[in-house]
């Protein structure tokens, strides 16, 4: 799963010799060599720079698509959200919102 990640040649490393990036797609190799039938990522992206983000978050898309897990992502990026086949709203711990597909979100 490590060269899946692209981190095959940091097998030996440890956390603190890794990037954030380095460290985040680690997390993602742990979490799907098990072959869960449901994943939950809280903010996968939150403490990445945009470059390092957009790698992750293709890699969690890839990583879905060929393992058949169910994903769910918790997150306040909004173009990201757009890219689930399903997003909820929540506000105040209630349901405000519900789309499916890539339908674009009033005021996005």
């Amino acid at each position: 799963m490590l060269s899946r990640v692209g981190l095959a040649e940091r097998l030996h490393h440890y956390p603190k010799h890794l990037s954030g990036g380095e460290q985040q797609r680690v997390a993602l190799a742990r979490a799907f060599v098990m072959q869960p039938k449901l994943l939950l990522a809280d903010e996968p992206t939150g403490s990445l720079d945009a470059a390092s983000g957009e790698a992750v978050i293709e890699l969690v898309f890839e990583l879905n698509r060929t393992t058949g897990t169910t994903l769910v992502m918790v997150t306040h990026d909004e173009l990201l959200a757009r890219r689930c086949s399903r997003m909820v709203r929540l506000a105040a711990g209630r349901i405000v919102e519900e789309n499916w597909g890539q339908t674009p979100l009033p005021g996005g």
